[in-house]
């Protein structure tokens, strides 16, 4: 299929603590001896949970609900749901892929069900049409991008209130433009051709480039 990779709607969520702490969980360290790192996390902080569909025309934006919130089966079957096919359906954008990763609460036998009636066979996940690696660090677009991009500017100016939070994730979301997503998804297919051509080594010299 012609430009195949602009027509994945990569998805996942991720957490915006109050304080700013950033997760680690996608950071990786290569090395043959102990790096000895070590990683803070907040105690108490309010967390605000953000799922999002990014592709090379855009961006769907979610809060799943409440704060401190742990997503689980339910949650994200709800939002798939009352959010995520109501607004897909909104953009008259026909015969895309579906990409998910394969965390618990996205796999549930009833969610898999409900993504195969919206998509039928253009759905990637674990349990899916076609399966998703199990372990693949830092291979989509919202990995070595998105979260952290935002991330950069949405604490830029310290937001103190839940509120503040979330206005600011909305607006730095909804200034990246379709071009900055075009670029980044080309990005992507570059990552694709060092991994299929090292056989899945680390990958050092690879560098998001706008």
């Amino acid at each position: 299929m012609v430009d195949f990779h602009k027509r994945i709607l990569f998805s996942d969520e991720e957490h915006f603590w109050s304080n700013g702490y950033v997760k680690k969980q996608n950071c990786r360290i290569w090395s043959e001896a102990n790096p000895q790192v070590y990683v803070e996390t907040p105690l108490h902080p309010e967390k605000l949970t953000v799922w999002c569909a990014l592709w090379a025309g855009g961006i769907l934006l979610q809060n799943v609900e409440g704060h401190n919130v742990t997503v689980n089966g339910d949650r994200y079957r709800a939002m798939i749901t009352n959010f995520f096919i109501p607004e897909w359906n909104n953009h008259d954008v026909q015969e895309l892929w579906f990409q998910q990763d394969g965390a618990t609460c996205h796999t549930a036998r009833a969610t898999i069900d409900l993504l195969k009636d919206t998509f039928g066979d253009r759905l990637i996940s674990r349990f899916g049409p076609v399966n998703w690696p199990p372990r693949s660090c830092d291979l989509t677009p919202l990995d070595y991008f998105l979260w952290g991009y935002v991330k950069s500017l949405v604490f830029a100016d310290k937001p103190q209130t839940r509120d503040h939070l979330e206005d600011n994730i909305r607006r730095v979301m909804a200034d990246i433009r379709p071009q900055m997503l075009e670029k980044v998804i080309k990005n992507w297919t570059s990552r694709l051709d060092y991994i299929r051509a090292s056989r899945g080594s680390p990958m050092p010299d690879i560098i998001f480039k706008m």
